[in-house]
């Protein structure tokens, strides 16, 4: 008879024989597996060494590139705005100040001006303000000459009201009452919350550069930069051009640099320029001011069917 300490011996035997072997194979495969990942590792570091030996080959060429732009700049630039005023609209709070610096030093190094700075508020494109700025647009607290259009579309109106105090168009003489006209209309609209006058005056201007950056995030995205076009097309066409410069993150899906340049009609009117952030943006952002003078529009940076710069005034082309 099989008693039960048979069947006891005979369990442990075969956990025995499984543990003999799994430690039999383990030795066996160990040595293999480890000098693989040994292998894998010493690959990785070389990759890591030679990714950032690269990183910074490529860190000291945009260094170069960005000082020889800078030298270079002033030459390339010099009277391309002699007598022109720039205003600067930044999109959003996200606009960083060194950008709208380096642009209003860009312009002054190209002989123009800079008439005045504005920010404007999340809320200027927020559908839920349209109500507020449809009634402050057409109440009767605004100056007097000034000509909307028959809509009910408060973003087309807030637009032009916008451009019809703040541009100047070709040929047309500044007085007095414009720039009045802009500080009523700047108060009334600071009042609602939809911008910021970030220079301690604003004056009427022959040209525009509206700052951007990032994307409009949400369901109400399209409507946020559908309010954003609408602006710079009635800057455009109120004065002698526009341009919307930001940086490469506006060229994404929801940038304002992507619908502008995805809508045939107002990017054939607006320059756009997608490296503002750097020297070489700076400079394409003034130039493409001279270009639009001329009613020509063009988009400009590292984007895909981009020119690098626009043509330089007095070179062949």
């Amino acid at each position: 008879m099989i008693d039960f300490r048979y069947h006891l011996v005979s369990l442990i035997a075969v956990f025995l024989a499984i543990a003999l072997g799994i430690v039999i194979g383990t030795t066996a495969l160990n040595q293999p597996l480890l000098a693989d990942i040994k292998g894998q590792v010493s690959t990785l570091e070389q990759d890591k060494r030679t990714l950032e030996d690269q990183t910074r080959t490529l860190q000291a060429q945009v260094d170069a590139d960005s000082s020889f732009a800078d030298a270079v700049a002033p030459a390339l630039v010099s009277g391309s705005l002699t007598g022109r005023r720039v205003v600067l609209v930044a999109t959003d709070s996200s606009v960083s100040g060194d950008t709208v610096d380096q642009v209003s030093t860009m312009v002054n190094q190209a002989g123009g001006t800079i008439s005045g700075t504005l920010h404007l508020k999340s809320q200027f494109t927020d559908p839920s303000k349209a109500s507020a700025i449809q009634s402050y647009v057409t109440g009767s607290g605004l100056p007097s000459g000034v000509s909307l259009p028959r809509t009910d579309d408060s973003k087309q109106l807030v637009a032009t009201l916008l451009a019809d105090v703040l541009m100047v168009a070709p040929g047309q003489t500044v007085t007095p009452g414009d720039t009045a006209a802009i500080s009523s209309v700047l108060a009334g609209l600071s009042a609602l919350g939809v911008l910021v006058q970030d220079s301690s005056s604003v004056t009427p201007a022959d040209y525009a550069v509206v700052l951007t950056t990032g994307t409009q995030t949400g369901n109400d995205a399209e409507t946020r930069n559908a309010a954003l076009v609408d602006l710079a097309a009635a800057l455009d066409a109120a004065g002698s051009g526009a341009v919307v410069a930001g940086d490469s993150t506006a060229t994404q899906a929801n940038g304002l640099i992507a619908v502008v340049r995805d809508n045939p009609t107002v990017s054939a009117a607006v320059s756009t320029v997608d490296n503002v952030n750097s020297p070489v943006g700076q400079i394409s952002t003034v130039l493409a001011l001279g270009r639009e003078r001329s009613g020509t529009s063009g988009k400009y940076g590292t984007g895909a069917d981009t020119q690098p710069v626009p043509p330089v005034p007095g070179a062949s082309q």
